[in-house]
């Protein structure tokens, strides 16, 4: 691809950085910025510097926040005796749309893929283990996409569980196998949180 600018084509090149984003469509992108007043374009280039300068990251649960405690965990109407157990905040966001839960959440950062690099000690895991010896923890729910991954994640967590008096469940198979938990539509992800099955027994089946 030719350009007839360099700073177009360092722009259309930082662009296709992001994930999904090829030259094509950067290139798109980066002409309808062009084409928009300065000051939307500004706004954008704004909105993306307060985030990465100011956001922050819930110390109970990990998610992205605007505060030290997200207002999930900080709610008192919450069930704080369940924590459902994702991979990170779109998952959350997508369970949220369901409006089917009312616990707390543990955003792992990640699945256990060691093709990838990723092993345990590159998620929040251990913080989720003392959460779950704790009195006030009485169910885990496993919802990490039903992939290969995401179930080893789950076994592992589960296998550092063992003889701490804690109720793992799993949500129900609606969601279907290699699928991201994100794309899932409402109903189904609500049903599946709903009808989860104790996780000793998604083992079984498996």
């Amino acid at each position: 691809m030719e350009f007839s600018s360099k700073l177009l084509e360092n722009a259309v090149y930082e662009m296709s950085q992001l994930p999904g984003i090829g030259k094509r469509t950067a290139l798109r992108l980066v002409l309808h910025l062009l084409r928009q007043p300065e000051t939307q374009t500004q706004h954008l280039v704004n909105a993306l510097g307060t985030l990465r300068k100011e956001i922050k990251f819930c110390k109970v649960c990990h998610s992205i926040s605007d505060m030290d405690t997200c207002e999930i965990c900080s709610n008192p109407v919450r069930n704080h005796k369940i924590i459902c157990v994702v991979e990170d905040i779109r998952d959350v966001m997508a369970i949220e749309s369901t409006g089917q839960y009312r616990g707390l959440y543990h955003v792992l950062g990640g699945k256990i893929s060691p093709l990838d690099g990723v092993g345990p000690q590159e998620l929040h895991i251990n913080s989720l283990i003392e959460k779950a010896k704790s009195d006030n923890v009485e169910e885990l729910i496993f919802a990490l996409s039903a992939t290969m991954e995401g179930d080893t994640t789950n076994f592992f967590i589960y296998k550092q569980l063992e003889g701490v008096d804690i109720k793992t469940s799993t949500i129900a198979r609606g969601i279907g196998v290699n699928d991201e938990l994100e794309y899932a539509d409402e109903v189904t992800l609500g049903r599946s949180i709903l009808n989860r099955i104790p996780f000793v027994n998604a083992l079984r089946n498996g």
